[in-house]
């Protein structure tokens, strides 16, 4: 078989050939796991939250959903989140959710830093299964946009202006 062999792929295609279902049993996870591409589905893992609760599937169940991925030693983050929560503030009531996903490894570092700002948005620290299904760009900021549907819209890296980032509301209809 010449296409090369993805999770999106064999959740597409019946295992059929036998040959196929034993090429797949014998790779790593890592090499058949990429992020999603624009306009295929996202398949939300479950993430635990900074301060309880969780984020996964049914959270994002019929609701746009806005992903930032950053870092509280980051200078453009530093810039580019007061948008984020702006954005989450905005959203309130409406058919959008921002999760933001912290690179860093410290939670008491990430919540002490998330309080000083002023933040509200949902923040969690496990970025490696959202990396793997969302972009595995190492870029932050990095900005990730999910439609109504569950789709992935757009991965946009680095800061981004106020006016960008409140625009992104527009998912919600």
């Amino acid at each position: 078989m010449t296409a090369a062999l993805t999770r999106r792929s064999l959740l597409t295609t019946p295992l059929a050939l036998p040959s196929m279902a034993l090429s797949f049993a014998a790779l790593p996870l890592a090499a058949i796991a990429t992020p999603a591409a624009p306009g295929q589905a996202v398949f939300w893992p479950g993430v635990a939250l900074l301060g309880g609760g969780r984020f996964g599937p049914a959270q994002a169940q019929g609701r746009a959903v806005v992903v930032v991925f950053w870092s509280t030693t980051c200078p453009f983050c530093r810039r580019h989140n007061p948008h984020v929560e702006k954005l989450h503030r905005a959203a309130a009531g409406k058919a959008l959710t921002v999760l933001t996903v912290s690179r860093d490894r410290d939670t008491t570092t990430v919540a002490r830093y998330a309080q000083a700002q002023g933040y509200t948005f949902p923040i969690t620290l496990e970025h490696a299964p959202l990396a793997a299904e969302l972009s595995q760009r190492n870029v932050i900021p990095l900005t990730v946009t999910v439609d109504r549907k569950g789709l992935l819209r757009q991965v946009i890296p680095g800061e981004m202006f106020e006016e960008d980032v409140l625009e992104l509301l527009a998912l919600a209809v």
